[in-house]
């Protein structure tokens, strides 16, 4: 009888361990010695480092349901300790804090947290309406409106070696200009570029302080190692790099310089942003 009842301690343990597969396919690799991991080995990895950035395309469905999937699958390994998302900002943290003390949630969440339209709540919603739910805080990590319109007035200067390497700013110019599919005028680069990096330093500030075990939930730019909030918070001091795993479609170029690990999902159809962006600029 006590052999069948340990052997019951047993299977319950290894139950409470058993994670669900994720509902997202494709290919895991760690960047730094290019192995194919399955899910669950990502899983292992991502639960050691104190500070975890989740770089995202985000219009992309499927990178949000890997990020539900590893938040709750991570929840179950080990306590976490919070969770910052680059949607939210400062002036929207008091209501995000409000939902969560009361003990029912509103019926219409989206405008109770005064949710931005810019990104789609039907992506967005199942993320934080889990987070909502979970003992550790729900953070906001990037700047407010007023905040951006003042560094784009009056760009400040940015103290710290590596996010004012040259390369890095070339880098983050070229991309500000793709992005904006080269309608941007010339005169206009610097401001756009202290507001990007300016962002970049108010996730890594807000990560620095945030408790931990941290994720970080942000565009991809953001979340990368050469370009991104990693190097501010080792600018600001951090002891070591927050681990990053950049979620991308088949096809993207993701390398060890980016990131340390990836997971290549499905390629989905494009939509032409520059054809609109075009019809805005009347061009």
């Amino acid at each position: 009888m006590r052999g069948m009842w340990l052997l019951a301690v047993v299977l319950l343990a290894g139950c409470q361990h058993a994670v669900a597969p994720p509902p997202v396919s494709g290919e895991i690799r760690d960047l730094r010695n290019g192995e194919v991991l399955t899910a669950q080995q990502l899983l292992k990895r991502l639960a050691e480092p104190e500070r975890l950035i989740i770089g995202e395309q985000h219009d992309n469905a499927d990178h949000h349901a890997a990020q539900l999937w590893l938040l709750r699958s991570l929840g179950e390994r080990r306590p976490q300790g919070s969770l910052l998302l680059e949607m939210l900002t400062p002036d929207q943290q008091p209501r995000v804090d409000q939902v969560r003390q009361s003990t029912t949630p509103p019926a219409d969440l989206p405008g109770a947290l005064a949710w931005e339209d810019g990104w789609d709540w039907s992506l967005y919603g199942p993320i934080v309406r889990f987070a909502l739910t979970q003992p550790y805080p729900l953070l906001a990590a990037n700047l407010n409106n007023g905040e951006i319109r003042g560094f784009y007035r009056s760009p400040p200067v940015l103290k710290g070696e590596r996010s004012n390497a040259g390369s890095v700013k070339t880098l983050l110019l070229e991309q500000i200009s793709d992005s904006h599919c080269g309608l941007l005028p010339e005169s206009q680069m610097p401001a756009m570029l202290a507001v990007q990096q300016q962002r970049d330093r108010r996730m890594a500030e807000r990560l620095l302080a945030a408790p931990t075990p941290s994720i970080l939930l942000a565009g991809a730019w953001h979340a990368r190692k050469d370009v991104g909030v990693p190097l501010h918070l080792l600018d600001l001091g951090a002891a070591q790099a927050p681990i990053v795993l950049m979620l991308a479609e088949q096809g993207a170029e993701v390398t060890a310089t980016m990131a340390d690990y990836v997971w290549f999902t499905p390629a989905t159809p494009k939509q032409d942003y520059c054809e609109q962006m075009r019809k805005q600029f009347g061009k």
